[in-house]
């Protein structure tokens, strides 16, 4: 009996028991933990494919070199004490490794555990983005974290031209963070969540009645555009009281995140009931890639699952899990290491006799060199190649774009971090260059809600009363544009009339009110002004407000309603108001060609005619007087042709010719001269205003001020703020400025009443006024 007690004893001192080869002793068995609520669907599946591979590894005793990986599940009965409890059992059996838990709410608290000891934790379905590795080191996701689902669905949203969305979620880390990282990754897209309709957590929900409350509240805004990240049973129960208040109809938009793809995977056919409450809904699956391998475990898992649950996903990222465990255990083993523990100090010195065993939790003496061989697994699993890049995420993050129809679901397309939304699968595009240009983007036509093919617009005009707030500039000048009535709150102008018949052409009411920005001393800023929509400040904003490249960053515009465009305005003088005006035609030049040709013509006369014609004969100034007389009388046509010979009648008619060419280049000029009103100034356009070191006026609040000085690079202190058609008068006039630059209807509202100034060169801008919200 004492041999007995005695082999016994140590038989639980000695472990697992120990196999010896050579130098080194390798363990009989290397446990991992496995903590998963298996009755929940994430559960049923990860405990089918964890031990589909432990067998697989097992099956070639040579692999560890003769050890066995034994997986020892703890179900959790999604409980978190229990999953707590679940992980100190398996910190004091000497685990290698731990696989899961399967919520991000315990994988925040049990990661320092984990830390603590040196055992790493490996789970695949606590994704929330916010479990960095550097913050918790032995907390490995060995599945994509949601940062990539949300980036996806943030892409979504942006490809379809939504621009405000709602959020539905559970009150926990893992759906809460997912938001949270959902709400980041539109505001890089000028988009937003407008309302997140928070729930308690899963566990806890018992009756439908705080999804009704939430799901009518959101009935009644603005955003159609409704984001679903939960829980399967949560999941399920959303839908249907959505089908039951009409919010799967026509108009609506429902992206639901992987848990629906887990759910139709493994629930199918579904309920009819629960398959009518969802067409239409979009969600999305990691993507796997297909291979032989996967192809052989789909085939194999009817079998392993006794038909009770069909294959998720994460059944395929448990089986790899394993597979990543056993090849660390491998290289750990073949390095020479031996797996051992040792009592942590700091917990051996807290026992203070209490009944607390904190002295049982022992550290995994080579837990960092194992974490080491399980960060740098490079292999190909069912999931596709596993690979963690430097920061620990997954190599190549993909999803499957699904749609839910009558028949069932069908894929309309992937997203994937290296080209973004494709209806090519992305391991067909990782070799080319990486395009996320719009152009570049594309998915498949989509079954929405209520059976409509055409995308919905996403948006509504809210049921809770609200009258869309439209910001107008209180301006001080220009008023003829947008200004406010008499004093009161109503406004009035050219901008205010084209926005209210626009209204009017739409076929639906548009409850709007104008709220008047500025003080109506001076013109507000524009800038400042646009700005207001995007704070919330205003829903749009109508007036006289130029497109440009800066505000397209941040707002929408609608089509310009006017041309527009900067141009120079300067003082300028009349140059046909004198008597002689006729004369401006002949330049300095032209007199000088004109005096030529007399004497040249003369000249030759003279040389040809002198011998033969008593005309050309007798004293030197009778001669000259003969010459210039004949070359003046051909301009009038007054010559006698049998005065000369004929080669002299020949020079004669090619002067006439010449004569007549002039004639006709003085007649055009003059006409010219006569009919249009030649102006003048020293400022010809706006290169040469850039080259002046004049002083330049520009209309307070445009956008003109900043142009000049960034794109033009004129100097701030040659800028003066004019706020008023006077006062760009009075200070062309006064000489307080050379040029004024505005745009182009300001300026031709301005010319119309003063005189005496001129638009300069051409306008140096394209662009042209419109309209401004977030949702166009």
């Amino acid at each position: 009996m004492v041999w007995v007690l005695v082999l016994l004893s140590f038989i639980v001192l000695s472990g697992n028991g120990m196999i010896s080869e050579g130098a080194a002793s390798r363990p009989r068995y290397v446990d991992v933990g496995a903590i998963f609520s298996l009755g929940t669907l994430h559960g049923e599946v990860t405990n089918i494919a964890m031990k589909a591979a432990e067998e697989d590894v097992n099956s070639d005793p040579s692999f560890l070199g003769g050890s066995k990986l034994r997986i020892m599940t703890y179900d959790a009965k999604r409980n978190g004490f229990l999953t707590i409890m679940g992980a100190l059992q398996f910190m004091e059996t000497d685990a290698v490794a731990i696989i899961g838990p399967q919520t991000s709410i315990m994988a925040h608290v049990l990661s320092h555990l984990a830390n603590e000891l040196s055992v790493p934790m490996l789970s695949f379905t606590a994704l929330d983005p916010s479990l960095s590795a550097l913050q918790f080191p032995f907390f490995v996701q060995t599945a994509p974290s949601d940062l990539f689902l949300m980036r996806a669905i943030a892409e979504m949203i942006s490809y379809y031209g939504w621009s405000e969305v709602v959020a539905l979620y559970n009150d926990d880390d893992n759906s809460r963070n997912g938001i949270t990282a959902l709400g980041d990754e539109l505001e890089g897209r000028r988009c937003k969540i407008s309302y997140k309709a928070v729930l308690p957590l899963d566990v806890v929900i018992t009756s439908p009645r705080e999804i009704i409350d939430e799901l009518v509240k959101i009935q009644g805004m603005e955003s159609r555009v409704i984001i679903v990240n939960t829980f399967p049973r949560t999941g399920r129960m959303i839908f249907e009281e959505a089908q039951k208040l009409g919010m799967m109809e026509k108009g609506y938009v429902w992206i639901a995140t992987t848990w629906l793809t887990s759910l139709l995977d493994s629930v199918n056919p579904l309920p009819s009931k629960n398959a009518e409450s969802l067409r239409g809904v979009l969600t999305l699956r990691i993507h796997t890639p297909n291979s032989r391998k996967k192809k052989d475990f789909v085939a194999r898992w009817n079998k392993l699952s006794n038909g009770t649950v069909g294959l998720n996903v994460y059944g395929l990222y448990a089986y790899d899990t394993v597979w990543i465990i056993a090849r660390a255990v491998k290289t750990l083993l073949d390095s020479g290491a031996n797996i051992s523990f040792s009592s942590d100090p700091k917990l051996t010195s807290m026992t203070g006799g209490g009944s607390l065993n904190l002295g049982a939790l022992s550290i995994f003496d080579q837990g960092s060199q194992f974490l080491d061989y399980i960060v740098n697994t490079n292999m190909t699993g069912l999931t596709g190649q596993i690979h963690f890049l430097p920061d620990r995420s997954m190599i190549q993050p993909s999803y499957d774009i699904i749609n839910v129809v009558d028949d069932g679901f069908r894929q309309i397309g992937y997203w994937s971090n290296h080209s973004g939304l494709s209806i090519l699968p992305p391991e067909s595009l990782y070799n080319k260059p990486s395009n996320r240009s719009s152009s570049n983007q594309h998915l498949n036509n989509v079954t929405w809600p209520g059976g409509t093919s055409v995308t919905p617009r996403g948006w509504v005009f809210p049921n809770n009363g609200r009258r869309l707030r439209i910001g107008v500039p209180d301006r001080a000048s220009f008023k003829e544009f947008v200004s406010r009535v008499d004093g009161s709150n109503k406004v009035q102008g050219y901008a205010i009339d084209v926005f209210e018949a626009a209204v009017k052409l739409i076929s639906y009411p548009v409850p709007h009110e104008f709220v008047l920005f500025g003080d109506g001393l001076k013109n507000p800023n524009f800038n400042e002004f646009v700005n207001n929509v995007t704070t919330g400040v205003f829903d749009a904003v109508v007036g006289d407000i130029a497109i440009v490249t800066k505000r397209t960053r941040i707002v929408d515009f609608t089509q310009p309603y006017i041309e527009s465009g900067l141009v120079v305005v300067a003082p300028v003088t009349k140059l046909n108001d004198t008597p002689w005006a006729f004369l401006r035609p002949f330049t300095p030049p032209m007199w000088a060609v004109t005096a030529a040709f007399f004497l040249i013509v003369g000249s030759v006369i003279w040389i040809l005619e002198h011998r033969i014609n008593d005309e050309f004969r007798g004293p030197p100034r009778k001669q000259i007087v003969t010459i210039l007389w004949f070359s003046f009388s051909t301009m009038f046509f007054a010559h006698r042709e049998n005065t000369v010979s004929t080669l002299g009648r020949a020079v004669l008619l090619i002067w006439l010719f010449v004569v007549l060419i002039i004639t006709s280049s003085y007649t055009a000029s003059l006409t010219s001269i006569l009919t249009v009103q030649q102006l003048n100034s020293p400022i010809r356009g706006v290169d040469t205003l850039i080259s002046s070191s004049g002083r330049v006026g520009f209309q307070v609040g445009s956008y003109a001020e900043n142009y000049m000085i960034d794109e033009l690079n004129i100097a701030r202190s040659r800028l003066v703020p004019l706020g008023s058609p006077k006062e760009y008068a009075a200070a062309l006039q006064n000489g307080t400025v050379a040029a004024i630059v505005d745009e182009r209807p300001y300026i031709d509202l301005f010319l119309s009443e003063f005189c005496g100034f001129a638009i300069r060169g051409q306008e140096f801008t394209r662009s042209g006024w419109g309209f401004v919200s977030t949702f166009i």
